[in-house]
Formats: C-alpha cells, structure tokens, sequence
C-alpha cells in the first residue's frame, strides 16, 4: 500500500494547487510539485571513483583493478538497479533499486565504496569511505577515513554457511571489527 502511493505522488505532476492568503498581501497560488525523472536517464554505477575519494581508496580501487585483469577478482558494479550482479546485467531492468540504498545524490555525503568478488577464494572485499552525514558518537571509525572490508566463507557443510569478516583501515593496521557467522540456506 505505502509502496503504491508512493508511485503515486511520485507519478503526479502537480498534488494541489491552492490559493495563498499572506496578510496584507494579495491573493497568491501555491503550487506542491514533485519532479518526475528524464526519460534518458542514465544507468550510473555507483561504484567507480568520483571527486569524493580519498587517495587511499582509490590506491586500493586501482590494485583490485589490476587484480582483476587475470579475471580472478571482478568487480561487482552498484548501478541503480537490483539486477544480479554477479550474473545478469544491470543494463536489462531498468528499475530504480540498487545493491546498496543510497539516499543522497550528492557524492561523499552518505558513504562511497566499491566491491570486488573472488569466486575461488569465496571472499568478497568492499573499499569504503564513510561520509559526514554518518556521523555518530565518537567511536572507532573516524569519518573520511578508507577502510577495507574482507569478507570470505570459511566452509559450507550441507544447509550450513561459515563465514567471517574484519573491516581494518586501509593499510590493514588498525582492526575496527571482525565478526563471525553460521548462515542456514533455506529449502529450495
């Protein structure tokens, strides 16, 4: 329900138009409008470099790049798209979800990141570089900073998935948090 009138208003060109009484002023309209998106518009990903990055992140982004050159890594793109991107191409859908929400379109002020896949290995990495509207309480991960986050699955035995990861700053000197996990795959 909330998603369709969501489409609505999201659809209407203009929701009302009223007339405006200001004292001492004269009778004025106010018009509530909510822009509908360019017919061409692009298909971005998100996940390449823009004026936002750190040095450090794109150190890291350029060596997962060349890793990928042998085809051992690949890079999973974030369009603005929901597609698989492991598998299918973004290009197909056209519907305006991605991998990762991201709410804000001005880059750098939410978070930026990229993510490349190792099949063999079954590990995922992501270079992230967290924004000013994330800010919290002080705490371990300063705002700005490069972090590197390697997630990999341990073992599979049956339903059962072991897997683990450590986010460390971009040098791999300061270890932020690490975490383990047993995820259960549903009935298929």
């Amino acid at each position: 329900m909330i998603r369709g009138c969501g489409r609505l208003i999201y659809e209407t060109k203009v929701l009302c138009s009223l007339p405006l009484q200001l004292p001492g002023a004269a009778i004025s309209s106010c018009r509530f409008s909510v822009r509908r998106p360019c017919t061409t518009e692009e298909l971005r990903d998100f996940g390449l470099p823009n004026a936002t990055w750190s040095q450090n992140l794109k150190d890291l982004y350029n060596k997962f790049l060349e890793l990928s050159k042998n085809g051992s890594w690949k890079r999973i793109p974030s369009h603005n798209t929901i597609a698989h991107h492991l598998q299918g191409d973004p290009h197909e859908t056209r519907i305006g979800k991605r991998m990762f929400l991201r709410n804000l379109d001005s880059d750098g002020l939410g978070f930026e990141y990229c993510m490349f896949f190792n099949r063999d290995e079954r590990r995922m990495v992501c270079l992230f570089q967290p924004g000013p509207y994330l800010e919290g309480p002080p705490g371990p991960i300063p705002l700005g900073c490069t972090l590197f986050v390697d997630s990999h699955v341990n073992k599979i035995e049956g339903r059962k998935v072991y897997s683990s990861c450590h986010i460390q700053s971009h040098d791999g000197v300061i270890l932020h948090a690490e975490a383990t996990a047993l995820f259960i795959k549903a009935n298929q």
